[in-house]
């Protein structure tokens, strides 16, 4: 491939594009509707000014791009990296819309962020950036416009800034403007495990297709962040055999399971899941090509390309992470029969709790635990079968029946409303 073509298969908007493009075609779409619903409805770019700790006065640049509102307000995460572009954010904002439509909650997609690396700034610095990023898009955050979350190196303290900053400006306490906040001050039970826990749910409905049974299905995770995390949690309590774990600076290894209470222990102590007892070294990128019933990414893009999906050796592929796999990897993956739980399927129960935090903070009451999980694994296994029914109905993979599914719902909500001039 020439150097051309995998920068345009590792650019996430790109990519998305394509899948958008296969999907609408198969689903015969208006060819104006489809202009429509695959360009963002707006684009905002920041350059925010910051006081540093040492006086100096420092610039950075900031994103908010909301993809689609006609299903509801805008959804989506507000991320803090070094390298983030605003094509990452265009692609993260559409694939909000579409796992929205996916589990048919009423919101449509959007997503933010800012450049900047978080580890080599204060508390104090992060703060400065979170409220002047936010006071700089008043007008267009909102319980009914738009509603941020936490994302990559974002979190609940970084959500409850955007709170007060918005609930300042307008004057009256607004908990509903932002989800993943702490539970004090309106947020959900369940909230930190619901992407690892969702993951979990549409793992077990894929051992059902292929009769697997917990006990003797083999995970390799990518990333122990938030979400890899809860899924090897909640996938070692289910009897999963949780073998393998990648991360940036090292990966480990256990043919007969690892002991996942331990290394979340071990981690929360050592910051590292390196060097942990009753395990191997392994090398992160072969632990993707190690030999695995399901393996589930959850760190960042571009994990599974053209460069290494002929090796990949997992039955089922559960994506925690937005876009890990790129589309032409996809047909690959399609060709060797792996069966690819797609990520606007996949890891939706972030949003769905997000959605369930949301209407309580709406309606101030809140939900016990029990409920939030119920309420959740409903909505994933019925996303789940919904999917499917589409992937037969039309005789395609999973991945664009999920697209087609979403386009179509949210095709059919814009055709209600019209096209107001």
């Amino acid at each position: 491939m020439t150097d051309a073509g995998a920068e345009k298969e590792l650019n996430p908007w790109e990519s998305q594009g394509a899948l958008f493009d296969e999907a609408a075609r198969r689903l015969q779409l208006n060819p104006g509707l489809a202009k429509v619903l695959r360009e963002p409805s707006k684009e905002i770019i920041l350059h925010i000014p910051v006081q540093m700790d040492s006086g100096e006065l420092e610039l950075f640049t900031g994103y908010r791009v909301q993809h689609s509102i006609a299903r509801g307000p805008g959804k989506g995460g507000i991320r803090y990296t070094p390298d983030l572009t605003l094509d990452e954010v265009r692609a993260l904002a559409s694939w909000m819309t579409w796992k929205c439509a996916v589990v048919n909650i009423p919101f449509g997609g959007a997503k933010g962020g800012v450049v900047c690396d978080p580890k080599k700034l204060s508390k104090g610095e992060l703060e400065r950036i979170t409220r002047r990023y936010t006071a700089e898009l008043l007008d267009f955050l909102g319980p009914e416009r738009d509603v941020p979350a936490p994302d990559v190196n974002t979190d609940e303290q970084v959500m409850a800034w955007i709170m007060d900053t918005y609930s300042m400006h307008v004057r009256h306490t607004t908990t509903a403007v932002v989800t993943g906040k702490p539970l004090d001050l309106g947020g959900s039970r369940g909230r930190q495990e619901a992407t690892g826990r969702g993951c979990m749910v549409v793992c077990d409905e894929a051992l059902k297709r292929f009769k697997m049974a917990r006990d003797r299905t083999r995970v390799i995770i990518q990333g122990f962040g938030n979400v890899g995390r809860a899924a090897a949690q909640h996938l070692h309590a289910e009897m999963y055999r949780v073998i393998g774990i990648a991360e940036k600076d090292g990966g480990i290894y256990n043919a007969n399971g690892l002991d996942i209470p331990a290394l979340v222990d071990y981690r929360k102590e050592n910051r590292t899941i390196v060097g942990f007892p009753a395990s191997e070294p392994a090398d992160p990128q072969e632990l993707l090509l190690a030999d695995c019933d399901i393996l589930l990414p959850a760190a960042l893009e571009n994990q599974i390309t053209t460069r290494n999906a002929d090796r990949i050796k997992a039955r089922i592929i559960c994506e925690g992470a937005n876009g890990p796999t790129t589309a032409a990897a996809d047909e690959i993956l399609e060709q060797r029969g792996v069966f690819v739980i797609p990520d606007i399927l996949a890891n939706a129960g972030g949003v769905t709790v997000s959605y369930f935090e949301w209407v309580q903070d709406r309606q101030g009451y809140f939900w016990t635990l029990t409920q939030v999980r119920e309420r959740l694994e409903r909505i994933m296994r019925s996303a789940f079968f919904d999917v499917m029914g589409y992937a037969e109905q039309h005789s395609v993979r999973p991945r664009i029946a999920a697209y087609m599914l979403a386009i179509d719902r949210v095709a059919f909500a814009v055709q209600l409303r019209g096209i107001y001039a």
